[in-house]
């Protein structure tokens, strides 16, 4: 086991391990660290803990030192300065007349460097552009192409539950999402009803989605043949995932009723974890259209 603690350079970004060393360090503090970027400032995330050797990279490099009020005040002109980086590149970009979308700019702790994320839709030749803002910043430049999720990861907004934005309020890391979580959770299809404010499928898919499998396997599928605990048998309607009830249409005295039954009052073959959903034949085409999207957007983001 070895001491760690845990450091985030933005919002909501990933957490990367250092050795605390001899240092007081708690959660909330601010630090300066030595990564491959350079001298870095960030914020603590959780008090010292142990975790097992095959969690974290070696070597493991240490904690320089607990910010200081000057470290603080760096820090805050960085950001002043940040601002006005963004402005120039922007200038320089419509200059060289780029085709591509400038979303952020950030210095390094130490100023060693100056990043700039951007989206394109293909590939861009800035090697004119990066010569144009050395010399105007006098130090090294790097200009990093992102996808359409890390866009929205960096600039933030609000989803259609009228929150923030999963992957910029928490989500540290973006998960993998698959259609079948949209139609586990018997969501309708329609790209624009499951995708985020990034095109993509919404990260929240996966929020729930051990959850939905847990209660689908106490579940029958519509148009499942059951037999209710009183002997009647029928076919299932309809089945309301949360509150575990199914609506039967039974033969009672020559005529077909819907009735509505707990899961528990249903005898019927239940279905194992790896059991795959039905996907009817007019769903396929919304599918290919998020898969294909889908697709696109790994290769981007990568």
């Amino acid at each position: 086991m070895i001491k760690v603690i845990g450091v985030r350079f933005r919002t909501a970004g990933k957490i990367y391990f250092f050795d605390p060393g001899k240092l007081d360090i708690k959660r909330g503090n601010h630090v300066i660290v030595e990564t491959a970027r350079g001298i870095e400032y960030g914020t603590v995330v959780g008090d010292i803990r142990e975790v097992t050797d095959d969690k974290v990279i070696q070597p493991l490099k240490p904690v320089l030192r607990i910010a200081t009020e000057r470290d603080d005040e760096q820090e805050a002109a960085n950001k002043i300065k940040e601002k006005e980086a963004f402005k120039v590149c922007l200038e320089k970009i419509r200059k060289h007349e780029l085709e591509m979308k400038l979303i952020d700019a950030e210095y390094t702790f130490d100023n060693n460097k100056v990043l700039f994320y951007f989206t394109a839709d293909g590939r861009i030749d800035f090697r004119e552009l990066v010569k144009d803002l050395a010399s105007v910043f006098k130090t090294r430049i790097e200009l990093r192409q992102i996808g359409v999720r890390d866009e929205t990861k960096i600039l933030g907004g609000m989803g259609i539950c009228g929150r923030q934005l999963c992957c910029h309020s928490h989500l540290s890391e973006f998960v993998p999402v698959s259609i079948k979580m949209a139609k586990e959770q018997n969501l309708s299809l329609n790209p624009t009803k499951i995708s985020g404010v990034c095109g993509r499928l919404m990260c929240c898919l996966k929020h729930e989605e051990e959850t939905y499998e847990e209660l689908n396997r106490k579940l029958p599928n519509v148009g499942d043949h059951v037999t209710t605990d009183t002997g009647l048998k029928g076919e299932v309607a309809s089945v309301n995932v949360l509150r575990q009830l199914v609506k039967v249409i039974v033969d009672v005295d020559d005529e077909k009723e819907i009735q509505e039954f707990r899961a528990d009052q249903l005898r019927f073959k239940r279905r194992h974890k790896k059991d795959k959903m039905d996907v009817q034949d007019a769903e396929l085409k919304e599918l290919e259209k998020l898969e294909k999207a889908e697709g696109k957007s790994k290769l981007n983001d990568n």
